[in-house]
């Protein structure tokens, strides 16, 4: 027998950190959580921006801000910056999502101050050199095309394109060659004037700093920035209709690559109490599918039939409508069976409920690794800071656990039957194992 999935539930619940949320006089939100396990402090700065508030026409913008916003502000060079981080053994760096601008810090305790003031230079005095800019971009086109002769890149770009069209989902998070080359120096201070400001942002912060100080130091540093009198930016996103596709791109390779993509709700929707259950039931399902060894795709295509080189799926969170990706690598020769193997796996879900061990197993696996996900200060920090930046409030942490222990498997099958209809397909591979295949 397996193990009753409510211990799993109360450890992961006892595990959520106690925190401090707290609103800044210029709109800053501040999350604090003291862990004083080790010397450490780690420092999330999240910021409203990201690949979805990219112009279609400048897709990939936040990536190369977050490429170049440590290369320089007004009173530092990318050397005084990258000796200041270094010589202390810190660890900074910028990231961009689909959904949110990353700022990430973690040090010891002693130099916190000193670096969380050099992340607000950072934050407000960028310079954007330009020859850093021409670099980068350069770096950021051969990206591009490296992607481009990589089959499972472009089996998954043919597939974002076909789901999302024109909302900035269906473009790369580096852009594509054209948007990148039509960006330049003025596109990211323009950018960076509209949503850096202090009410679009989320500072989270987890260590060896009892919260009080933490909120302290923040107000300290950042409190003198004042937001414009302007309102929050807001976006006017094209919606995401379903149109499913069979989509095929010949390449001369040695696998093919099979994906199917489903619509399914965005975190948001289902975020209100009593539980986001749509969301939370179609994480379980991509634990019970595409999650590990022990995954129910990977035993019956891998394991069993000797069909795939590498399967797997992923479900990611996001603001607006998002995907549920099943994918599979395969031998050419093998290619309709797996495709076939690919999606009899996922209608199972719509036309057998799991069992009662299976379920069970598939959330003893979902909480687990949810607990272990929150075990260092980063992880912390970042977990509350994500959670704050998507809207859905820090006690998203424990709704959603509960919301996880709470499925059941005819709540299952139902959510399953609900999204898992008529999925979009693409195929890369040599155009003998692909071209005119339709299952």
């Amino acid at each position: 027998m397996l193990v009753d999935v409510n211990q799993t539930v109360t450890k992961s619940l006892q595990s959520s950190p106690i925190h401090h949320r707290t609103v800044l006089k210029n709109g800053m939100t501040v999350i604090a959580v003291e862990n004083s396990a080790a010397d450490i402090i780690a420092a999330r700065i999240f910021i409203r921006a990201g690949g979805r508030w990219e112009p279609t026409e400048r897709a990939g913008l936040s990536h190369l801000l977050a490429a170049v916003m440590t290369k320089g502000t007004e009173g530092l060079s990318s050397l005084k910056i990258a000796e200041q981080v270094e010589s202390v053994g810190a660890s900074l760096g910028t990231d961009s999502t689909p959904d949110y601008f990353l700022l990430s810090l973690k040090t010891v305790s002693a130099d916190f101050a000193d670096l969380l003031r050099l992340c607000y230079e950072l934050l407000r005095q960028p310079t954007f050199p330009e020859a850093e800019v021409e670099l980068e971009r350069r770096l950021t086109l051969q990206g591009i095309r490296s992607q481009q002769e990589q089959p499972f890149s472009v089996a998954f770009e043919q597939l974002r394109q076909a789901m999302y069209s024109t909302h900035p989902y269906g473009f790369s998070p580096l852009g594509t060659e054209t948007t990148v080359a039509s960006i330049d120096r003025a596109d990211l201070q323009d950018y960076h004037q509209t949503y850096f400001r202090p009410d679009n942002i989320v500072v989270s912060i987890a260590g060896r700093l009892a919260p009080e100080e933490a909120i302290a130091l923040v107000e300290e540093i950042f409190g003198n920035w004042e937001s414009p009198q302007t309102p929050r930016p807001t976006l006017d996103l094209p919606p995401v209709l379903s149109a499913p596709k069979h989509l095929c791109t010949p390449q001369d390779t040695q696998q093919s690559v099979l994906m199917l993509g489903y619509l399914v709700p965005p975190v948001g929707s289902h975020s209100q109490p009593p539980y986001p259950m749509d969301y939370a039931t179609l994480k379980l399902l991509n634990t019970y599918l595409g999650n590990g060894l022990s995954s129910r795709l990977f035993v019956e295509l891998r394991e069993k039939r000797g069909l795939a080189y590498d399967v797997s799926a992923f479900y990611p969170t996001r603001l607006d409508t998002a995907m549920f990706v099943a994918y599979m690598g395969t031998a050419p020769e093998n290619t309709e069976t797996a495709l076939l193997g690919l999606r009899q796996e996922i209608e199972r879900l719509c036309n057998t409920e799991l069992s009662a061990d299976e379920l069970q197993a598939a959330k003893n696996k979902l909480l687990g690794q949810y607990a272990l996900g929150k075990q260092t200060n980063a992880q912390i920090a970042q977990v509350l800071g994500w959670y704050e930046i998507l809207g859905l409030g820090t006690e998203f942490d424990v709704r959603f656990a509960e919301a996880i222990a709470s499925i059941t498997p005819a709540m299952a099958q139902a959510v399953a039957c609900r999204y898992f209809t008529q999925p979009y397909v693409s195929l890369v591979g040599p155009s003998s194992a692909i071209e005119g295949l339709e299952v």
